[in-house]
């Protein structure tokens, strides 16, 4: 790295008006109780380039901030330092859209931006089937409908409506539908620990319909 690194301009000429951004990012990060090491790896940056951009040295581009905020469970807005509206404690279910995310459809079941996010998901029959996922933070599960197969490690579960599940989940875990007509489950994950990206639920696709 050169030595001039440290007074590189901004990455985007309009990131010049973020002055605020430095120390919220660290704020943020402790928030959601990660350490540079593990935020900067889940952003996909290294820890000496978000050490950089949370002392004001660097400045992020957009993408950059959408990452992040996805990472720390939060909004751009709430990056920048802008204030944040206040979250509606009842979410109505015509308000409630899906949204198709590795072959499953979720609805959200609470407000977004927490660090417990809870979903309403239909598992259809076959979808993500070889996928095992390991990465930190806790999942919890109730079956609504049909019935699920659950791998924890070297232990495989057959849930029934009624069943649930609280696990770890940096134990190795897949969750298949075991019949046709798939299963409906509620799903409640840690958000700000686990990276959307890292989660069962796979690559997201918003607004797209079942």
């Amino acid at each position: 790295m050169s030595p001039s690194e440290g007074t590189h301009p901004p990455e985007n000429p309009a990131d010049e008006a973020l002055p605020a951004v430095a120390p919220q990012l660290r704020a943020l990060r402790r928030r959601a109780s990660l350490t540079l090491e593990t935020a900067a790896r889940a952003a996909g940056l290294s820890p000496a380039h978000l050490s950089r951009l949370e002392t004001g040295q660097r400045q992020p581009s957009l993408p950059m901030l959408l990452t992040l905020a996805r990472v720390y469970g939060t909004t751009v807005s709430e990056l920048l330092g802008e204030t944040v509206a206040e979250r509606d404690a009842v979410l109505r279910a015509p308000d409630a859209e899906p949204t198709r995310a590795g072959g499953w459809t979720y609805w959200q079941a609470g407000a977004s931006g927490r660090g417990m996010q809870a979903l309403r998901v239909h598992v259809p029959y076959g979808s993500q089937g070889d996928i095992v996922r390991v990465h930190p933070g806790e999942e919890w599960l109730y079956v609504l409908t049909g019935r699920l197969r659950l791998r924890l490690g070297d232990t495989a579960h057959l849930l029934a409506p009624g069943d649930s599940a609280h696990f770890d989940s940096l134990t190795p875990h897949r969750i298949t539908a075991a019949d046709q007509d798939g299963a409906d489950l509620l799903f409640v994950h840690t958000l700000l620990q686990s990276p959307a990206a890292a989660l069962c639920l796979g690559p997201i696709t918003p607004g797209e319909t079942p």
